[in-house]
Order: structure tokens, then C-alpha cells, then sequence
């Protein structure tokens, strides 16, 4: 099993920053690709960013995409998003995911394990 766990969410105002983390733990040599979704009250879960393996491949959604940046450090089996020039409408809770494949995905269903998440939310 693998264990996912999201940090670093928070309240801020908009035009601000925050970095999420996403650490994992337990058989991480059976996870490759990673990616990070959202979650407003009220709506669907929807992808936000994605990195392959090697971190050479990233994919972003229309609405984060200039603003928010995915990385890895796989030293560490973590994934980060940071996230500038937040807006109101980026106020979710922010899920981590993983796959057991090297590429990346904009699928939600192609993901294996999931964190709990983590709280954004941007003031106006």
C-alpha cells in the first residue's frame, strides 16, 4: 500500500502564493506518475496538474496553467504544486494523487492511491 499525505494548504489572499506538498509513504517503488486535483464545495472533483515519472512531462489544466507549477523530488516522494496569482475561484480542497505507470494522466480514474487533501481558500 501506499500513503499519500497533503500539506502545506492555508488561507490567503488573492494574488498570493502557497506550496503544496504531497509525501509518500509505503511501497513508493510501486508508484510512478503523479498528479494533483481539486475540489470546490458543490462541484466535481477536477485535474489541476500532472508530472510523469521523470518530472520531464508535466500537463496542466486551462484555468491553473501560467500560475501553477508541478514538481517532484523523488528523493524524497514528494510532488509539489506551487500555486501564484491565486484567485478566489482556485478555493478547493487539493487532493494528491499516484499511479502505478510512468506517465502522466489528466484521468482521475487512472490514479491508484489518493491523500486525504488539503484546504485552499483565497480571500477576495
Amino acid at each position: 500500500q501506499v500513503q499519500l499525505v497533503e500539506s502545506g494548504g492555508g488561507l490567503v489572499q488573492a494574488g498570493g502564493s502557497l506550496r503544496l506538498s504531497c509525501a509518500a509513504s509505503g511501497r513508493t517503488q510501486s508508484i510512478y506518475a503523479m498528479g494533483w486535483f481539486r475540489q470546490a464545495p458543490g462541484k466535481e472533483r477536477e485535474f489541476v496538474a500532472a508530472i510523469s515519472w521523470s518530472g520531464r512531462t508535466t500537463y496542466y489544466a486551462d484555468h491553473v496553467k501560467g500560475r501553477f507549477t508541478i514538481s517532484r523530488d523523488n528523493a524524497k516522494d514528494t510532488v509539489y504544486l506551487q500555486m501564484n496569482s491565486l484567485k478566489p475561484e482556485d478555493t478547493a480542497v487539493y487532493c494528491c494523487a499516484a499511479r502505478t505507470a510512468v506517465t502522466s494522466s489528466r484521468r482521475e480514474d487512472e490514479y491508484d492511491y489518493w491523500g486525504q487533501g488539503t484546504q485552499v481558500t483565497v480571500s477576495s
